[in-house]
Order: C-alpha cells, then structure tokens, then sequence
C-alpha cells in the first residue's frame, strides 16, 4: 500500500508513521510535512533512511504539490493528520488554523477526488463536540458545537470532508479522538509541559481551578485505531476513539509531580483561558463493537512510560524549549 501521510512530522502522525512501518514493512509511506514549530524530523531520524519511507516538506494548501505527489508515488490512500491544533494559539491568532485545518482539507479533499484515491481518512478531534456538563459522553452523531477556533476549523474540515462524500462519492472516513499523549508530544500541551517544568523545577501553570475535565488516550492505542479504521473501517462513516480515562487537569498534575518525586508547592493557578470547555468524554462503543478495536494500554502505565520518554529525552525537548517556541512560552506563561 502507498500511503500519504500529510503532518506526519507532529506527535501523532510521527507515531503513526513508526507504528505502520513496524507492523507492515512492505508499505511506502509519504510524508507530507511544512515543518511548523511543531513538525520535528528528529522524531522520525529512526527511519529516515528507509528506503519505504519518503519525506516532502511542503504545504497541504499547496494543490500542484499535492497532485505531483499522489501521480508520481501512485497514493492508493491520504491520511490527513496536517493541522494547526493548539486551543491557545487559536485564540492568539486563528487564520493559520482556518487556512491549513480548513483550505488545507478541502485542497486534498479535491486531489483525492480527481485522483480517484480508494480512502482519505480524516484526523479529528472531539473537540469539535464541544463541551460536556457531569453526564453523557459525545456519540459519533453528537451535534457540532466547537467553542474556540481550533475546534470550528476542525468542524469545518469534518464537514467539507463529508459534503465531499455526499457529493462526489469521496471514500472519506473520519475519526475523532480524545486527548492523546506519549513520545514527541510538542512541550506546549499539558502532559509534556508539566513534565518539563517540574524538571526545570519551574512553576506549574494549571487553568483556572484546575478542574476541567479531558478523557485520555495514549497516542499508541490511537494509531492502532486510526490503522483499524483505515484496514476495516466503513465509507463516510465517523468512528470515535477514546480509552475511557476521564481525569481533571489537576489530577493529571499531580500525578506527574508524585511520580517525579517533586513537590506540589509547583502548582501555580492561572487565570483561566476564554471559552475553556468544562469537560470532554468519548464514547468509542461504534469502534469497539463494530471494528473490535480496544485500547491496550492503563492510563498509569502509560503516563509513567511518556514521563521516562521525557526523561531519557532531554536533548530532544531542549531544542524545542530553547528554539522559536521559547519567545511563545515566555509570553504565555512567563519566564523560565
């Protein structure tokens, strides 16, 4: 199988293209990446001399580009993971998200349409659901109700990516994930940063009371979801993917600091982001019954693996931290 995997330089998509190398060899992955902030080939330096694996720095906006690469390498199938996807930076500044998150869909939604491509699978995020009160968890036909503009840009990609399907008859598949975390994660997400700052021995930021609410999911459950979709999935379906660990942000980081060995004097509120959703819950039952996936990994397990990811990887996140993202993290919250 030829596989173009476009944003494959981020965290999910560079564990994606590790997870597929290593269970089928004998594919040819694309890589299709404008290395942003938070694309970083180091995350792919294993591979990069695999003769099935080809990397193309280049724009998903960009729909010559797009076209050359699916006539010349024979694409059978396009995984979009390409996306702008910070909550924060959407607020800050959100035209790079409505131009790569929605332009950037609908230019490989038209290339997968003339070109005939058997699957495009859609990379998405339960935040297009909105926010939950204490009850429920979001189905799969859960109203769209985005409340910032990462999460509207993601909507919209979603809908483009099924009017394509309704229209055109485009073999579009969609899921949507809850929060993910592991290796490569960019030190601007909650896990990543409070893991390093408590390293650093620096302040902790947490949000308001500390008490929002996500449901997490370690990223190697999520390519073995995102590949199950791919291999089994069902055209112009959407499949929603969760491991049903519901923890407040609070907790999160007070479980880093107790596995870290470091006080929780770290902890420093903050005044809290506009529009924060309270709460995210998945229900992935679709996935379970109908595609017999389910998550491998315990939460706590998984944290204590991503924390000594980060610790045996401190060449990796210093770079970042002490790069363009630095003049980003000063601003946002404070010195170092």
């Amino acid at each position: 199988m030829k596989i173009l995997i476009t944003g494959g330089a981020g965290f999910i998509g560079s564990n994606f293209i590790h997870y597929v190398i290593q269970k089928y060899p004998d594919y040819e992955i694309i890589n299709l990446d404008k290395l942003t902030y938070a694309g970083n080939l180091e995350n792919l330096k294993e591979i990069e001399n695999n003769p099935n694996y080809h990397f193309i720095k280049g724009d998903i906006c960009d729909r010559k580009l797009v076209t050359s690469i699916v006539e010349n390498f024979k694409i059978q199938v396009i995984i979009n993971f390409a996306a702008e996807s910070h909550v924060d930076r959407s607020i800050m500044g959100a035209d790079v998200f409505i131009q790569t998150n929605v332009v950037g869909t609908q230019t490989l939604l038209e290339v997968a349409r003339e070109k005939k491509i058997e699957k495009f699978v859609q990379i998405s995020t339960d935040e297009v659901y909105g926010s939950l009160d204490a009850n429920g968890k979001f189905k799969e036909d859960t109203p769209l109700h985005p409340n910032s503009p990462y999460s509207a840009s993601k909507a919209s990609a979603d809908l483009l990516a099924l009017a394509y399907h309704h229209t055109f008859g485009t073999p579009v598949i969609i899921t949507r994930c809850s929060n993910n975390y592991g290796p490569y994660q960019f030190p601007e997400k909650l896990i990543p940063l409070m893991i390093i700052n408590a390293l650093n021995n620096k302040p902790l930021p947490i949000y308001g009371d500390g008490r929002n609410i996500r449901d997490w999911i370690f990223v190697k459950d999520h390519c073995e979801a995102i590949l199950t979709v791919l291999e089994n999935g069902k055209i112009g379906e959407i499949y929603n993917i969760g491991a049903e660990n519901e923890k407040t942000n609070i907790e999160i980081v007070k479980l880093i600091l107790k596995e870290l060995n470091k006080d929780e004097s770290l902890i420093t509120f903050v005044k809290d982001r506009p529009g924060h959703d309270k709460r995210y819950a998945i229900d992935a039952n679709k996935i379970k019954t109908q595609l017999g996936w389910k998550p491998k990994h315990t939460f706590e397990t998984a944290l204590k693996a991503t924390i000594n990811w980060y610790l045996e990887n401190k060449s990796w996140w210093n770079k970042i931290i002490s790069g363009e993202y630095l003049k980003y993290y000063k601003k946002w919250y404070g010195e170092r």
